[in-house]
């Protein structure tokens, strides 16, 4: 049975790393230190996946890698923002009701995040501490921190700036994982902080001129529906729902709510209600709150056992009887070093810019 993940404390008092592969979606969402987040897989197949966090002063470096659908929802902390760009996806994927694709930006506040991810896809993130961004924006900008960050968004990141940012920050956390480098630079508290801001600018000058708003409304509207509708879902899990008694329950058309989901979730309520009761008995065998598959699969609405074990194999590539063998810990194993950068890679502390932010393009 594979150990939990667990961080390394390295330099400076508060900095760590964390690298650790994945076997199972809600073990992802868990293996991620100091964030409440719940992963339900959408997509069927084995999960596989890995999460890698380096936290530095104020601010925390993620790359996060997954090969089914997600539905991701979190909360990050309060006095947080965060960014986030894909290094690599299979498809088009849904941030709090947005679509993004490669060249799209992904940022916001770091609390209520919904996001519902392609099949394959290779996440680059950095989460900032308010008192980290605010003053380095004002520096910057000559200006407070834009009011629009106050919510969560999809914009198109700049092109040139994106190809060098997925380099400098795919580098940078190669450098910091990698066992070798403790020694030279996580001791250097004022490099480190170097290197935090240099990269740090870098996401900021991915954001374009210009930032349209002007559609968060409708999408928390659409947004607003489904969430009723999922709170529907689970409140009654042993006796589904069907489609007329969601569509009567939260007072909208089957057309609206189909189109909603689609918008919001990237599938259909009866899709989506099917997924997350799969999801539920899954949690339940893995964490060792039921005694027997068919207590926790009776729980979640399947009483035909034989159906039900199909399904639930056709859709985390597992028998429930195996999972349920599997016991509570949490499907984690420690991931090899990510030293991978090529054999020219600088160390963070020679970055190019590392240091003072200086001026940079004007920002409304």
């Amino acid at each position: 049975m594979s150990q939990a993940a667990s961080t390394q404390p390295v330099g400076p008092a508060g900095a760590w790393r964390l690298d650790a592969a994945t076997g199972d979606a809600q073990s992802q969402a868990g293996a991620q230190p100091e964030w409440q987040q719940e992963y339900r897989q959408l997509s069927a197949g084995l999960f596989q996946g890995r999460v890698q966090h380096v936290q530095l002063p104020g601010m925390r470096l993620v790359r996060e890698d997954s090969n089914r659908a997600l539905h991701q929802r979190g909360d990050l902390g309060r006095g947080v923002y965060g960014f986030a760009m894909p290094l690599a996806l299979s498809g088009p994927g849904i941030f709090n009701g947005q679509r993004f694709e490669l060249d799209s930006l992904l940022l916001g506040r770091g609390d209520e995040l919904d996001l519902r991810t392609p099949t394959e896809l290779s996440l680059m993130a950095v989460v900032v501490e308010a008192d980290l961004l605010q003053p380095l924006w004002q520096r910057m900008y000559q200006k407070p921190l834009a009011g629009w960050l106050e919510h969560q968004l999809v914009v198109p990141a700049r092109p040139a700036a994106a190809q060098a940012l997925r380099r400098l920050h795919t580098e940078l956390m190669a450098r910091l994982l990698d066992p070798a480098a403790y020694g030279r630079d996580w001791q250097d508290e004022t490099a480190l902080r170097q290197v935090r801001d240099t990269l740090l600018i870098e996401w900021i000058e991915v954001i374009p001129e210009k930032v349209d708003a002007s559609s968060l409304p409708t999408v928390a509207a659409r947004r607003q529906l489904v969430n009723l509708a999922c709170e529907l879902m689970l409140a009654q899990p042993d006796e589904p729902l069907s489609m007329l008694e969601l569509c009567s329950q939260v007072g909208a058309s089957r057309r609206k709510l189909t189109y909603c989901f689609q918008d919001v979730l990237g599938t259909s309520p009866m899709q989506y209600l099917r997924a997350l009761r799969l999801n539920g008995v899954r949690r339940e065998l893995r964490s060792g709150e039921a005694a027997a598959v068919q207590d926790a699969a009776a729980r979640w609405g399947f009483f035909h056992m034989g159906q039900f074990s199909l399904d639930y194999k056709k859709q985390f590539g597992e028998l429930p009887s195996a999972t349920l063998r599997s016991g509570a810990p949490p499907g984690l194993r420690s991931a090899p070093s990510a030293g991978r950068q090529s054999p020219g890679t600088r160390s963070p502390a020679s970055a190019p810019g590392a240091g003072s932010p200086g001026r940079r393009r004007a920002r409304r």
